[in-house]
């Protein structure tokens, strides 16, 4: 039966997917995943319908078909909201939305490029945010630390309640995998004569991967679980049961999506001679992702930069204005450098960096994709060379304690 002729009306997207899953035939994607399409009940000039509808159009159309019964009138008065609505979003972005947004604290970074929301407890946030989520941008929200219970997330406090558990940690100099004790990473991550030496005697460069992660988080942190979750930037979004994130009303028989979280701890460059390197690679990614800086460690040792060698790397940077003064404002610290990437630039960006392996002599084989393979960090050298040769722009973004970067699915980074 068709879904208009149902009686059971589903009052949400959740009550209209399971009401009709059992009812409707079976239909498969282009993914192979089972879904129940939504079949309309009439066609247009005699022709006969689709077969495979789009799913999601036809659900929203059916929702829109059945919640309202002919004989009651909407509830809704859609001019008032509509009115409350920007009418241009580019328009909106390029006017700053000072009007529309007076109550928030916020600024453009990065050519306009990404949105900052200076104060994180404005309730309002949310709104101002959806406009710039629309056309794909990041978004930085700074202060989210101050929510925190800071001393779950110290370095050494971490080392002690988990240091005998086993780990997997990249060198990001030659990209070697080694499963060793934590203990040993979180003993060096602030004291540099503590740490592992390669080959030539110099310090290497270590990354925790992803430990832990998902479902092994909240079993092994909870407490640290609990005040992440508590302390997540526009909740409506991100968190798991926010009302605007679409995961938390994923009925269930579908297959939810990992929402982690998951743990990303790396020694900075500051001790490394070489400053070309990455602790995360360029690479893409497939969903939406949130990456708050919990901890900031100030690493004490021979050949480290000093407080002002630091921030003097971070002023060689491309940086926006507002960036820079932040860099100067003692009460901030600074702890990653990102580089960010809209994903309209990937096909760009995958060619030059195939042009760059072939200039070094390496051998470019078709199946590898440089981007998938998080194979390139791009130095300074090569992301003028991006621009230049290619029109490709980096967004640089430094990260502060605190500050939760909220990336769109398909945006490339690297840090």
């Amino acid at each position: 039966p068709a879904a208009s002729q149902n009686n059971e009306q589903g009052s949400t997207l959740r009550d209209l997917l399971t009401t009709t899953a059992g009812k409707l035939r079976l239909g498969s994607t282009d993914a192979g995943i089972a879904f129940a399409p939504v079949y309309s009940t009439g066609t247009a000039s005699g022709k006969s319908g689709r077969t495979m509808p789009n799913i999601l159009d036809d659900i929203i159309a059916s929702v829109v078909e059945n919640k309202i019964p002919p004989n009651r009138a909407p509830k809704i008065n859609v001019k008032s909201e509509i009115k409350d609505e920007p009418k241009d979003d580019r328009k909106c972005i390029q006017d700053d939305c000072s009007k529309l947004y007076s109550d928030i604290q916020y600024s453009w970074i990065c050519d306009k490029h990404v949105l900052w929301l200076r104060d994180h407890k404005n309730n309002n946030n949310w709104k101002l945010f959806k406009e710039c989520w629309k056309q794909g941008r990041p978004v930085l929200v700074s202060g989210m630390h101050k929510k925190m219970n800071f001393s779950l997330w110290k370095a050494e406090s971490i080392s002690l309640d988990f240091g005998n558990q086993q780990a997997d940690i990249l060198n990001c100099k030659d990209s070697i995998i080694s499963n060793t004790n934590v203990k040993e990473f979180w003993d060096g991550f602030e004291d540099v004569s503590k740490r592992q030496k390669i080959k030539n005697g110099e310090t290497a460069l270590l990354k925790l991967k992803d430990w832990p992660s998902g479902e092994d988080f909240k079993a092994m942190m909870p407490a640290r679980y609990e005040d992440l979750l508590k302390s997540l930037p526009l909740p409506e979004y991100c968190s798991p049961e926010g009302k605007l994130n679409l995961a938390s009303h994923l009925p269930g028989f579908f297959v939810r999506p990992d929402l982690g979280p998951r743990l990303c701890s790396a020694y900075g460059v500051a001790a490394t001679k070489d400053h070309d390197i990455g602790t995360t690679n360029l690479h893409i990614e497939v969903s939406d992702v949130v990456n708050i800086l919990v901890y900031v460690g100030i690493a004490k040792g021979n050949g480290v930069l000093s407080k002002s060698g630091v921030l003097k790397k971070f002023e060689e940077e491309d940086l926006d204005d507002l960036l820079r003064k932040r860099l100067k404002d003692s009460s901030e610290l600074p702890g990653a450098l990102w580089h960010i990437y809209a994903g309209k630039d990937a096909d760009k960006i995958r060619e030059f960096l195939q042009k760059i392996a072939k200039e070094q002599g390496l051998e470019v084989l078709p199946e590898h994709d440089p981007i998938r393979d998080q194979s390139w960090y791009v130095n300074k050298k090569l992301r003028q060379r991006l621009l230049e040769e290619y029109g490709v722009k980096t967004c640089t973004v430094i990260q502060f304690l605190g500050d939760a970067i909220i990336l769109p699915a398909g945006a490339l980074h690297q840090v």
